[in-house]
């Protein structure tokens, strides 16, 4: 499971969230589903955890249905304190990078109403007829019938996006939820030479980010993960320590 940091100095193993363990760290960046919260519910310790760690803790996150104002506004619901200027979603942060920096103004989007939303807000047409990218988010919406116009697209030349690889995140009991990781898994069995391009863990771009806008080093944070494979690797791509959440299901 873990083959990807198990000789990885910088790795450290727990069973739950422990604030002695990041105690020295001046920015912690936490992963959120399976570490934080399990399908909409926190774990017995996070209040804890998440109070302990005070404005230090960033959320740097897979998830692609919802912004960084909405996910702040959820977890404030749940009791948990993290503004949107310290949480980093990937499906957010890659409609970003895709206005700002590749200049994009017609893409074909996949994902929730929400995504959508904060295409059109971002000055991008998320329907385009004639796309520059097809960008892929978690859509409950994909379906069998929607993955040949995917694959037609970008066969007639426009670049795929992903905004994860992720194909499960934890539920209750341990039980996977398929992301977005599961659709780009059936469009690639399908085309066996599709080709993308993804900014989500494990790309470490996200914690790139999050380093330059708090003003610190790689040596100032620890990152903790669930994912070996996803948070892991990112960790490591910076050479920042990483603590791997290896829980069982309790709240």
């Amino acid at each position: 499971m873990d083959a990807a940091t198990t000789l990885y100095p910088l790795t450290h193993r727990h069973g739950r969230l422990d604030a002695a363990a990041v105690a020295n760290a001046r920015l912690v960046l936490c992963d959120l589903d399976g570490c934080l919260i399990a399908e909409g519910l926190p774990f017995a310790d996070t209040a804890d955890f998440v109070a302990d760690c005070g404005a230090r803790l960033w959320v740097v996150s897979n998830a692609s249905e919802c912004t960084a104002k909405q996910m702040s506004q959820r977890l404030a619901g749940l009791g948990i304190a993290v503004p949107a200027t310290r949480i980093l979603l990937a499906g957010e942060v890659l409609l970003e990078h895709l206005a700002c920096v590749e200049g994009l103004r017609r893409v074909r989007l996949f994902a929730s109403a929400a995504m959508m939303a904060r295409a059109t807000e971002l000055g991008i047409d998320p329907a385009a007829d004639m796309p520059q990218a097809v960008v892929l988010c978690r859509d409950a919406g994909v379906t069998v019938d929607s993955m040949g116009p995917i694959l037609t697209q970008v066969g007639e030349g426009a670049p795929l996006w992903v905004s994860n690889e992720d194909l499960s995140h934890p539920g209750h009991d341990n039980q996977p939820v398929a992301e977005t990781g599961a659709l780009l898994a059936a469009l690639h069995a399908i085309h066996p030479d599709l080709r993308w391009r993804s900014l989500g863990k494990p790309d470490p771009m996200m914690l790139t980010m999050a380093l330059s806008r708090s003003g610190l080093q790689a040596r100032d944070a620890v990152f903790v993960g669930d994912n070996a494979l996803t948070d892991g690797r990112a960790a490591a791509a910076l050479n920042m320590p990483f603590i791997h959440i290896q829980r069982s299901i309790i709240r």
